[in-house]
């Protein structure tokens, strides 16, 4: 296994992973450790072992102490890309064409999950959280960081349940749909609102020192906003932007003043809290009911690998 990083500096603590000949006509051992003495001149490194004798390693011929014993009992990782192709419950295209904001230049992204067989959680080795692939624009979670982060009201979640575009859907897919309102809650509010709010400082400040924020992510967060005020309103979360579709656009040609754009977040945010003190969500979400179905899926996912 080829190890690579940084440039390491001057004393700094490292195991060596192969044996290589000393200054003293004798060898270093496998697994000697030292510290850098400094860089040769073709790039390699003079290592002085705890001895007092020296030796010279290239980059991939050294670890860092600390994390020596983690690769010498690195296993073999589950395959991402196979988990995803074969164990994928449920995909849907989210973004701008799930939004109906999309234009001919748009992505299609699809958002995905997969349910890793049962046993593989019983190896050293766990299968990933989640998944960037195998193809362009596709991203899955593993079905049981999928419930936690949707149960946090994390609208990249919330909006693969309800988008319109369904890509995959098996009966467990089937079944994690028919959930959708367990994972929903008055932790929209905190949600959207606090991650909009955190954003729109840091597009301030880009106003400020540019003159022009990304209006693509003014965009989106004033949509955020929009579908926060709907779910708390109906208790549903409405993807498609409708009506506001225009002048969402605007938004992102850059074609509203900042001026308008910094009223209308306020003014949305006035209607959020309005809306919370309404809403037929309730406080906190069905996590009982999401437990139980996971610990189902575990059960009917033996002997899948």
């Amino acid at each position: 296994m080829s190890v690579r990083g940084p440039q390491l500096p001057v004393g700094t603590q490292v195991v060596i992973r192969v044996a290589a000949p000393d200054d003293q006509g004798g060898t270093a051992q496998r697994g000697a450790t030292g510290r850098v003495a400094g860089i040769t001149a073709d790039g390699r490194y003079t290592v002085r072992l705890v001895d007092g004798r020296e030796t010279v390693a290239r980059r991939d011929q050294l670890s860092l102490r600390t994390a020596y014993q983690d690769e010498a009992i690195e296993l073999e990782l589950p395959d991402g890309d196979r988990l995803v192709r074969e164990h994928t419950i449920y995909a849907a295209v989210v973004g701008s064409r799930a939004f109906g904001l999309d234009t001919d230049a748009s992505d299609t992204d699809t958002r995905g999950v997969y349910v890793a067989p049962t046993e593989a959680f019983w190896s050293l080795a766990k299968p990933p959280t989640h998944v960037d692939g195998p193809e362009p624009e596709w991203f899955s979670w593993e079905v049981e960081r999928f419930c936690e982060l949707a149960l946090k009201a994390n609208p990249n979640l919330l909006e693969v349940l309800h988008s319109p575009l369904v890509v995959r859907r098996t009966p467990l897919g089937e079944e994690l749909v028919g959930l959708r309102q367990s994972f929903l809650s008055q932790l929209v509010y905190q949600t959207y609102s606090g991650y909009v709010l955190s954003q729109f400082k840091k597009l301030e400040a880009d106003f400020r020192r540019d003159g022009s924020p990304k209006w693509k992510h003014v965009m989106h967060l004033i949509r955020l906003l929009l579908a926060a005020r709907s779910l708390l309103l109906e208790a549903t979360l409405a993807v498609d932007v409708g009506p506001h579709r225009d002048r969402l656009l605007a938004v992102k040609r850059g074609e509203v003043p900042w001026q308008e754009v910094e009223r209308w977040r306020l003014s949305l945010h006035e209607e959020l809290d309005g809306a919370l003190q309404r809403t037929a969500l309730p406080a906190t979400p069905d996590v009982a009911t999401v437990d139980e179905w996971l610990r189902s899926v575990r059960k009917r996912s033996l002997g899948d690998a």
